[in-house]
């Protein structure tokens, strides 16, 4: 029972932390990271990324322009490049090293303490890369809220809003989180008692038939 409830954790944590993975690599590339509507000019349609701009026309077509100096951006934007960067890289890390801890996989099945620390060190992993993806993602939400309900500006003037990468990021970060610590969970529960070792016993005395304790019977006078 105990060892199919850690295959189990360990296949749902190895799923969601590869779902988070692949989403958080999306998140850092696709430009949808903040959305913009002009209300001047209702078929245009501005989103922003970590690495270039994009504008969408009504009839389709899309036209994308990188960002500039990467010192001349933001230092929300600087900020998260770094860190979504290293979240997918740490994303990979902690593939590399779970993969093998995996009770169905047969690497390393004479080690059983092996495959545990492996197990333990891709759930860190799998976790620190949630963290490095939800700080990024967060930081720039909070400041587009903050430039949304700004009052110096005038109301006339377009408003960034949340883009769907935000959203993205926000499920990728719970799901790298949620499947680092299930894997680790179920690399604690791992340890197995190792079993007693055998105790030697001294085989009880015979006795002889007429209930003599001594093993072996007298000696006898030699005849000559």
């Amino acid at each position: 029972m105990a060892g199919s409830w850690r295959a189990r954790a360990q296949a749902g944590g190895m799923l969601l932390a590869l779902l988070g993975w692949i989403s958080s690599c999306v998140t850092t590339f696709v430009p949808l990271w903040k959305s913009l509507n002009l209300d001047l000019n209702e078929l245009e349609v501005w989103t922003m990324g970590l690495w270039q701009v994009c504008i969408a026309r009504e009839e389709g077509a899309v036209e994308c322009r990188a960002h500039g100096s990467f010192l001349a951006l933001p230092p929300e934007l600087r900020v998260s490049r770094l860190l979504m960067c290293l979240s997918n890289g740490l994303g990979l890390l902690g593939c590399l090293l779970a993969a093998p801890g995996l009770e169905g996989w047969r690497a390393c099945e004479d080690k059983p303490g092996l495959k545990r620390r492996l197990l333990l060190a891709g759930g860190a992993a799998f976790g620190t890369a949630g963290m490095a993806t939800l700080a990024p993602v967060s930081w720039v939400a909070y400041n587009t809220v903050l430039d949304f309900w700004d009052n110096t500006v005038p109301d006339i003037v377009p408003r960034w809003e949340f883009g769907e990468a935000t959203f993205l990021g926000w499920f990728a970060g719970a799901f790298l989180a949620a499947g680092g610590l299930l894997l680790a969970c179920s690399a604690r529960s791992t340890r197995t008692a190792t079993p007693p070792a055998p105790t030697c016993r001294q085989p009880p005395a015979t006795r002889g038939p007429a209930g003599d304790h001594h093993p072996h019977p007298k000696n006898t006078d030699l005849v000559i």
